[in-house]
């Protein structure tokens, strides 16, 4: 079977292994459990990797550089932003975080997807470089008594943080349907599931999989010839 673009055989495997990757988001307020649901993906899914962030802030003695971030210099990272190396950015306690496009491009060129535990804004401006490569996802807590409780039960903030959560979550669910999906997490393994399903539906998107056109224009062409031999 014949792929006429380029001249080379294409088979039933190589039309479904050699598709583009995508960009797996997955935003929600706090205690949401969105980043939970991350941490399984990551340990269950195979050809899914963490987005490592590039932050100007100090490194601490616990983080490691290229695993929990990519240290930079506010030098470096004022140009890889002038030169447009830059997914996206935000400023958070006068120290910058982002996302870098080079090895984000080239991981999904590569056919590797990559997960990114975003906010909305980051979100946002992933849209606007690629969108046609981003699969978005908005975690809803099945009811605000719910995320409230949730919160609370992790005891890492004060009541004067939580506060501040829940007033930023009603920002933040506002823009729900500019996301492609949403699933509300009130069992954890369900919602891990319909994230999973979603992740595998998208990764069939026929236009995530240049090979296929050509392997079915063979077949089609195989066909018409068994057609026109038996006619004669």
């Amino acid at each position: 079977m014949t792929d006429t673009s380029v001249g080379t055989t294409v088979s039933a495997d190589q039309a479904e292994q050699q598709r583009r990757g995508l960009m797996l988001v997955l935003s929600s307020p706090s205690g949401a459990g969105k980043s939970t649901i991350a941490r399984l993906l990551l340990e269950k899914e195979d050809n899914l990797e963490l987005s490592i962030s590039v932050t100007t802030r100090q490194r601490r003695s616990s983080e490691v550089d290229g695993v929990h971030y990519h240290f930079l210099d506010p030098k470096k990272f004022e140009q890889l932003r002038k030169h447009d190396e830059l997914l996206e950015w935000a400023e958070v306690h006068g120290n910058y975080y982002a996302t870098q496009r080079g090895p984000v491009e080239d991981a999904i060129e590569n056919g590797r997807d990559i997960l990114f535990d975003i906010d909305i804004q980051g979100t946002f401006q992933l849209y606007e470089k690629m969108r046609s490569d981003v699969v978005s996802i908005f975690i809803l807590p099945p009811s605000i008594a719910e995320m409230k409780s949730r919160l609370h039960r992790r005891a890492e903030d004060s009541a004067e943080i939580i506060a501040k959560r829940m007033k930023t979550a009603v920002g933040e669910m506002r823009h729900w349907s500019e996301y492609d999906y949403v699933v509300v997490n009130d069992d954890l393994e369900r919602a891990y599931e319909n994230v999973r399903a979603i992740l595998k539906a998208e990764r069939l998107k026929q236009f995530r999989s240049p090979k296929i056109g050509p392997l079915i224009q063979g077949m089609v062409d195989d066909l018409e010839q068994e057609v026109s031999e038996k006619g004669e």
